[in-house]
């Protein structure tokens, strides 16, 4: 029998991304960073293991705030499952630069597995994706940002 329920499950999830966005839109990560339990690990493929609710917090912060990566404003969830047995959930995460509004969407995706802990907490989350994809998209979308600021000059 499952330990928690897929409502309490999917409710954390909800929360985890409502926190994904604000912090993206904000620049404060500790929404999110709280969403964690105190002793979670992140393992982030391109970045390494951080252990610790407050490593996780520094870590997005310091990552998070320069440009272009502040740029990246919404973590849209394109697709996920809950496995209600193990508490877990996976998922594709899209990481989605700030519109230029010239009709293109500038994103590129990421396989995200969460372990969930109970009382709206994960103890784990995994990302994995390709860095020279994410690298070149981020270099369109600023080829197409200058482009743009070039033309209203």
């Amino acid at each position: 029998m499952a330990q928690w329920s897929k409502e309490e499950i999917q409710a954390a999830f909800n929360d985890f991304q409502a926190a994904a966005y604000k912090g993206a839109q904000t620049q404060d990560w500790r929404d999110w960073a709280d969403c964690f339990t105190e002793d979670a690990t992140y393992f982030e493929h391109h970045y390494g293991k951080f252990w610790g609710r407050e490593n996780i917090f520094k870590w997005i912060s310091d990552t998070m705030s320069p440009w272009p990566v502040n740029a990246m404003t919404a973590f849209p969830i394109s697709w996920y499952s809950i496995d209600v047995e193990k508490g877990w959930i996976f998922c594709e995460v899209m990481n989605r630069m700030e519109d230029l509004g010239d009709g293109q969407i500038y994103e590129e995706p990421n396989i995200t597995i969460l372990h969930y802990a109970g009382n709206g907490l994960f103890s784990y989350e995994e990302d994995a994706y390709n860095p020279e994809n994410m690298g070149k998209m981020i270099g369109r979308w600023i080829a197409a940002k200058k482009k743009i600021d070039a033309d209203a000059s």
